[in-house]
């Protein structure tokens, strides 16, 4: 690293010290950060490494951004961070088409800055998590790039390769889920390769046990190096049906505008997709304390009940997209969900999530306009008040929101490029961090920015919220120190209350004798709820509250229009 770049990145690291401080509530010790199952009782923090500090002034983020800012990420009360793809690539999918999995791009840094963050990491208690790839590889990969070279390489078989059904005819209908044909012909050897993504993002062939062994190699190196664990992507997609069985086709068109289909026999190859996961956790066991966070895309509860195993030997942490993906704010909906998740059959730990790097922000999906912030609020209270183990996205704490291209010629996003405008891509969720209201939101040093900033920078940003004693950070801190320190939050029992109010989603978490109810006003109205008899007392003790409460009285409790409250019962 030169000296001007070691010289930025701890200047970066004394202002992001600087402001963690301001402001924030003292943060208690997560008593369970040295347990085997530390991940219960954590919160997950996801970082988009290009988009969160750009040290070298060349307008990408690096890791020695995220190490910078460390002191932030402890204050606000993270206990691991899970960062996005940072091997080698040729950023055709932004780092999900991996040509190296045992190094770092340059763009990001190098090994040494890697050590150097979990190194920094350890000694603030923050763990880190990295995103494994395990579906497919870059075409320029050596492996695939061996395997692309003659029939009889012995790479050829790490990938999946077919003739055509006729000539210049791929091998069935499937199509990409990124557009177009799964399969691309190879001139060298006149046969096809599949690819459920991008062309230049071709399938592992998990059928091939030196794939496995190859895949399973790369976690332990990782291990050994100090991760502690790997959000495993697109894990749905890890098998075909080998018959290669065209898909049926689905009504209208997709985003691509090409004829729909239903993927039914390229993905969800459920028995093979379990077997070779839990082969993984045997791996991921081999070293304590070690995670697995699954990519787990399930149309039902049920069904990602099965991704905790038979046993509960497969992954931890199957992430609740069913739950991320109600689509409006339903009190009835989201407590269906949570009860379907809370009895799931395989008694496994409920992960929720309301936004990530594919997904637009949630204050964006459940924001109205007028009461965003409000709404932000009181989604965050119900994310980190329920039982399970929460994952945020990075800026979530501070209400930063979508900024979508306006026009094709913007968009970054390769989905984008192929599908605008029905398709605009998933740039608008990837700006960058927006860390004070200097030029470029602090995020660097004034170069161009390879996403543009939100142009709320000014005032949504870390800085200004540090210092804002009622700023959505701090209510994220407040509602993280108490996630630590009240034992009915940290791992109480989970209690459905007025179950028929369409309009407020209330529940009761209770350990060693304590009940502390949330109350949850989903509404842009006032709202009375009843909830003395279920809580066994109307009398209570708010421990944080969006909006002021003149008086707590459970039997008659009045909440303001999207307010949250965060009360201990009296008894």
């Amino acid at each position: 690293m030169s000296t001007l770049r070691r010289l930025f990145a701890l200047l970066l690291l004394f202002v992001s010290t600087t402001l963690a401080q301001a402001a924030a509530p003292a943060m208690p010790p997560n008593r369970a950060a040295s347990q085997a199952d530390w991940w219960k009782h954590a919160v997950f923090y996801e970082i988009y490494p290009r988009s969160f500090a750009d040290t070298n002034n060349d307008g990408t983020g690096d890791l020695n951004g995220i190490t910078a800012h460390l002191d932030y990420l402890k204050s606000l009360g993270v206990d691991a961070i899970w960062i996005a793809p940072c091997f080698p690539s040729p950023q055709v999918d932004f780092g999900y088409d991996v040509s190296d999995y045992k190094d770092i791009d340059p763009k990001y840094g190098t090994l040494a800055d890697m050590d150097r963050l979990i190194a920094e990491g350890r000694k603030r208690g923050i763990k880190v998590i990295l995103d494994f790839v395990v579906n497919h590889t870059s075409d320029k990969h050596a492996w695939f790039q061996q395997s692309a070279s003659s029939k009889t390489n012995p790479y050829r078989d790490f990938y999946i390769w077919r003739d055509g059904r006729a000539p210049g005819a791929p091998p069935n209908n499937w199509s990409s889920a990124f557009g177009g044909a799964s399969w691309k012909v190879d001139s060298r050897t006149n046969q096809w390769y599949y690819h459920f993504f991008y062309p230049e993002q071709p399938d592992l062939n998990w059928r091939n046990p030196k794939v496995e062994s190859a895949m399973f190699d790369t976690a332990r190196w990782w291990f050994r190096r100090g991760i502690y664990g790997f959000r495993l992507d697109a894990v749905d997609t890890l098998f075909e049906d080998p018959a290669l069985t065209d898909n049926p086709p689905a009504e209208g068109k997709d985003a691509y505008d090409a004829p729909a289909q239903l993927h039914v026999n390229d993905k969800n190859r459920m028995s093979e997709v379990h077997a070779e996961l839990q082969k993984l956790r045997k791996v991921t066991d081999e070293f304590q304390g070690r995670v697995l966070i699954g990519e787990t895309w399930t149309e039902t509860p049920a069904q990602l009940a099965e991704y905790y195993g038979p046993h509960n030997d497969e992954l931890q942490m199957p992430m609740y997209f069913n739950f991320m993906t109600v689509n409006k704010l339903a009190p009835q909906v989201f407590r269906e969900r949570v009860e379907a998740i809370e009895h799931n059959r395989s008694n496994g730990w409920p992960v929720y999530v309301l936004s990530n790097h594919d997904n637009i922000r949630h204050i964006d999906r459940y924001g109205d306009g007028q009461h965003n912030v409000a709404i932000a609020k009181m989604m965050a209270a119900m994310l980190l008040t329920l039982r399970g183990t929460a994952i945020l996205y990075y800026g979530e704490e501070i209400a930063m929101e979508n900024n979508d291209p306006k026009r094709r010629e913007d968009v970054q996003d390769i989905i984008g490029r192929l599908g605008w405008p029905r398709e605009k891509g998933r740039d608008g969720e990837r700006t960058p961090m927006q860390w004070d209201a200097t030029e470029n939101a602090g995020f660097n040093r004034g170069a161009k920015t390879w996403m543009p900033v939100g142009p709320d920078y000014k005032t949504t940003n870390v800085a200004t919220e540090a210092a804002d004693r009622d700023s959505t950070l701090n209510w994220y801190r407040t509602l993280i120190a108490l996630r630590r320190s009240e034992p009915a939050l940290y791992d109480g029992s989970y209690t459905s209350l007025d179950a028929k109010n369409d309009k407020v989603f209330s529940y009761a978490r209770k350990a060693g004798g304590r009940t502390v109810i949330v109350s949850l006003n989903m509404t842009a109205m006032p709202q009375t709820v009843s909830l003395a008899d279920e809580a066994g007392g109307s009398h209570g003790r708010v421990l944080a509250s969006t909006n002021a409460l003149k008086a707590v009285d459970l039997g008659n409790l009045k909440l303001e229009p999207f307010q949250a409250v965060v009360i201990e019962v009296e008894k």
